[in-house]
């Protein structure tokens, strides 16, 4: 994939619709989510048109405070997971890449304060609506060890929410994959906290 990518989340659409292109504007990959289900399952397409599925992502529960999402390929094989660590994410995202039952990378939100003044800033009458603008928040997705593997950082919008995700080291395909989709589905999961 060329890198920068770049997400866009279509904020004022009746369903919530999430798009990633590359660097030369190329669709990676195109969501649209359900509304009203009890139970979070997501299709990733290569289209807008929603004809070609290439990953599924669903949830292991009903309630969503700590669960875990499942990726498959569109012929149902496991590609891995990301689990939303509950009680931890409350101040600060927090999310746990997984194969098997194995951690093999976190997604961490670099600064919790700045979701906290973008919240406030947006109740503000008026003035609120250019919320997104103002604040950027960021999240750094890294290895056990520590090594920071990608960045995706909110870009200034109005109308929908704009991501750019920046790879800071190599990656084999397959954990390109299980990062892409733990980012997507993280977005996703973290718009309902503001």
């Amino acid at each position: 994939m060329n890198y920068p990518l770049k997400l866009s989340f279509r904020i004022l659409a009746l369903t919530p619709q999430l798009s990633v292109t590359d660097v030369h504007g190329n669709l990676i990959f195109y969501v649209k989510q359900k509304l009203f289900k009890l139970k979070e399952s997501v299709t990733v397409f290569a289209d807008e048109q929603q004809v070609q599925p290439l990953y599924g992502i669903k949830a292991d529960r009903v309630l969503d405070f700590s669960a875990r999402y499942y990726f498959t390929d569109q012929k149902g094989t496991e590609l891995g997971s990301v689990e939303r660590q509950g009680m931890k994410s409350l101040w600060k995202a927090r999310y746990d890449i997984l194969d098997g039952n194995r951690t093999i990378m976190a997604i961490r939100e670099e600064n919790p304060w700045i979701k906290v003044l973008d919240g406030l800033f947006g109740e503000i009458p008026l003035i609120g609506m250019f919320s997104g603008y103002v604040f950027h928040p960021a999240f750094i997705v890294s290895r056990p060890q520590g090594m920071v593997v990608m960045r995706l950082k909110k870009q200034p919008s109005l109308f929908e929410n704009r991501f750019t995700i920046k790879r800071m080291t190599e990656l084999s395909q397959t954990e390109e994959t299980q990062v892409l989709l733990s980012l997507l589905m993280m977005i996703l999961l973290e718009r309902r906290r503001g």
